[in-house]
């Protein structure tokens, strides 16, 4: 069924969507540490099986529903494992649960290429579900759900993509990466940088759990990592030769498309944080 909003522009559309996708999140990240584990497992389960879908149309046959059901199990153990609801040990059930993947794959006879797709399975879970699962690690702090952290990345990499689409749809002169993204220019990039640095400072003021400069490199973080996932994402797309990675959200494409930068970005952020605040 055609939806209303194809009779919008893009930029209608993606506002519209915007909208309605941040009362989403926000909600669900305020609400409770369960909420916040709902909606991210959720997210990481569509963008999974997006990114499985993606390689099918390349002839690839990634084991789709396992790989998705091995990213769902990280998310959830990892979760309560941060929460410390059980034991840290239980982090070594993964490894038997993901080697189950090679003994599955014995079993396809018509799978003509069996360990190419053996790889793409585990890189939709590297690429994928840890990323998500490591917003649990930022969330838990000695086993109490702090909301600030994963909301200010979230805000930081809204802005830089806020920032990043208007400088450069209005600016934009200077190609970023023209081998993988025409589109993407100097201009954009240091729009998105700016509209994060302002977060940023606003953030060192309202969130008071990490220091202002602690925002700052975490914004500097997303800029550099989120803005090399989405020319990533690009490079996949590309050699895929697709243009969006679907089309469930409106005026953004799909779920990949949407959180591409948070992907990448996530692993450093954690890093820093676990290290240096």
């Amino acid at each position: 069924m055609k939806s209303p909003l194809n009779n919008l522009s893009n930029l209608q559309q993606r506002i519209i969507a915007a909208i309605v996708g941040v009362a989403i999140i926000l909600s669900a990240i305020l609400y409770s540490d369960w909420t916040f584990l709902l909606l991210f497992c959720a997210i990481s389960i569509l963008t999974q099986l997006e990114f499985y879908k993606l390689l099918g149309l390349d002839g690839n046959q990634p084991l789709t529903y396992y790989g998705t059901l091995c990213g769902v199990f990280i998310n959830l153990l990892t979760f309560l494992v941060e929460k410390e609801v059980i034991d840290f040990q239980n982090y070594f059930l993964i490894s038997p649960m993901v080697t189950m993947i090679f003994f599955i794959k014995l079993y396809k006879k018509k799978d003509l290429k069996p360990f190419q797709n053996i790889a793409f399975t585990f890189l939709g879970i590297i690429y994928v579900a840890i990323p998500f699962s490591l917003l649990s690690v930022l969330a838990m702090r000695g086993g109490v759900y702090n909301y600030e952290i994963v909301l200010g990345s979230l805000f930081l990499l809204w802005a830089t993509d806020v920032g990043a689409y208007f400088a450069g749809t209005y600016f934009g002169k200077r190609k970023l990466f023209e081998r993988v993204s025409p589109k993407k220019s100097w201009e954009g990039a240091v729009g998105g940088a700016f509209f994060a640095a302002i977060v940023a400072f606003i953030l060192g003021i309202y969130f008071r759990s990490y220091e202002e400069w602690a925002w700052y490199c975490i914004g500097a973080l997303i800029v550099v990592a989120g803005t090399l996932g989405d020319l990533v994402e690009s490079l996949f797309k590309r050699s895929i030769a697709i243009k969006d990675s679907g089309s469930t959200i409106p005026g953004h494409g799909g779920f990949l498309d949407r959180f591409d930068g948070l992907l990448l970005s996530a692993p450093f952020i954690v890093t820093f944080v676990k290290i240096f605040s």
